[in-house]
């Protein structure tokens, strides 16, 4: 069996060129390899494309790249999280390709199996899929989506032996398992560099023929910035938004599947207790996700989607984000709960791109949103100046075309009943009256009891 050489880091880093295209794993700080990101900063390489689902926190990561200067192009689904990537984008210092989540990842694992793309229904008819290639395959609308493919793998790994098999810990699957299929040259940084066969074969997640150099680089709190220090902590939240979450959960049954977006959808998470039987879903790489830990940061727990410490039930599983995706695309996930900024009276939902804003984040959201058997939208009825949020046509960027069942607002509850908008419900202290005048979209009426009844 072959031995996979070992570098430093400075030596692994000087294999990178300037204009190459570098695949770099990791979900925000999770399976993040800055040791050889922060090697490549200290060279100076420049123009580089720099493909991942974000670019990191400011200086660390990716984000010291950045700083540098030295990514002349970054490709990947989420950068707002990095207020320098925002400024370089909008001084036209950095080019952006903006890719859904799970879009992205598996336009990765195309190139890495020699497929030259695929059509998928993630962001038809959204200004994220630009000009791309548009078929209707069995009924629905796709858009054809190249494979991606880099010159230089970065990958993190729990474990590696000195054949190159990988092991990854917990949620760190993410992007690195992908990504290591799929570049030219794969270098690896990985805690632990054992013998070979110290890691059982049913436990090597990378095998070692992708591989081609190890680093060792053992990892520390200060190796990624505020990610690390992220404590588990039980969230407060007003009644009006506790009412809209109670609300959610009366709609999800046991044994479902669920997946639960940031924002006020995450506050279902608190409410559910073993007793529901819910199996909650995270697109970043886990399915039996638990609630907050006591204490302990992202170094000790897995990550949920919203980069938060999280415990894993009995019975949970750990796979990376292609898997995940696929999930969710394949129609495995049973409900979806995620935030709004706008639903029309056609389903269709907008929930990515802020007025105002570079459109620079779409995350998982679209994935989610065309993917679920079932979503259901949260969010307040109006913008605090009182504009209506549920329209008659939406009129930001759409994150879904007819995707929305239901939505909950803090006023009432609306279904699509016989592809109609129907309001079915009234919230706690709300009147028919006030949600007629704070609802732009035509609507018909179906009241039963109160949403908290």
């Amino acid at each position: 069996m072959k031995q996979v050489p070992q570098l430093s880091v400075e030596e692994a880093a000087r294999l990178v060129r300037d204009g190459q295209t570098l695949l770099v794993g990791g979900f925000g700080m999770t399976g993040n390899p800055v040791h050889l990101t922060h090697a490549l900063a200290e060279l100076g390489t420049r123009d580089l494309t720099y493909v991942a689902n974000n670019v990191g926190e400011p200086g660390i990561g990716g984000g010291r790249l950045l700083r540098g200067g030295q990514i002349r192009k970054a490709v990947g689904s989420f950068f707002t999280s990095n207020p320098e990537a925002v400024a370089a984008y909008q001084a036209g210092t950095l080019e952006v390709q903006l890719i859904p989540q799970g879009t992205l990842a598996e336009a990765i694992r195309a190139g890495g199996a020699g497929i030259g793309g695929f059509y998928t229904p993630t962001a038809a008819g959204t200004v994220v899929a630009g000009d791309a290639d548009v078929r209707t395959l069995g009924g629905q609308e796709m858009i054809f989506v190249p494979a991606i493919r880099g010159d230089v793998a970065f990958i993190r790994a729990w474990r590696a032996d000195r054949a190159g098999n990988l092991q990854y810990r917990l949620t760190e699957q993410n992007f690195n398992r992908a990504m290591a299929t799929a570049a030219d040259l794969v270098i690896v940084e990985a805690e632990e560099i054992v013998e070979v066969g110290q890691i059982p074969p049913d436990q090597v997640h990378t095998p070692g023929l992708y591989v081609d150099y190890l680093v060792q680089a053992s990892l520390t709190e200060a190796d990624l910035g505020s990610s690390a220090s992220v404590k588990g902590s039980s969230r407060r939240a007003d009644d009006t938004r506790l009412h809209m979450a109670r609300r959610a959960l009366q709609e999800l049954r046991s044994g479902d599947v669920v997946n639960l977006g940031i924002g006020i959808p995450t506050l279902v998470a608190d409410l559910i207790t073993p007793e529901h039987g819910i199996n909650l879903h995270t697109e970043n790489g886990m399915l039996g996700v638990g609630p907050a830990p006591e204490d302990g940061g992202a170094m000790h727990y897995p990550v949920n989607a919203g980069k938060v410490p999280v415990t894993a039930l009995p019975g949970a599983s750990y796979f990376d984000s292609a898997d995940s995706f696929g999930m969710i695309r394949g129609g495995h996930v049973d409900v979806a709960v995620i935030g709004g900024l706008q639903v029309d009276a056609a389903g269709n939902l907008a929930n990515w791109a802020v007025p105002g804003k570079p459109l620079l984040g779409v995350g998982g959201a679209m994935d989610l949103a065309s993917g679920a058997r079932r979503l259901i939208v949260t969010m307040t009825h109006t913008d605090p100046d009182g504009t209506p949020k549920i329209v008659p046509e939406c009129t930001l960027p759409l994150t879904a075309r007819a995707a929305v069942d239901m939505v909950i607002t803090d006023k009432a509850v609306f279904e699509f009943l016989d592809g109609q908008l129907t309001l079915t419900g009234l919230m706690p202290g709300a009147t028919l009256d006030e949600v007629r005048a704070g609802t732009s979209a035509p609507f018909a009426e179906r009241l039963s009891v109160s949403a908290e009844d």
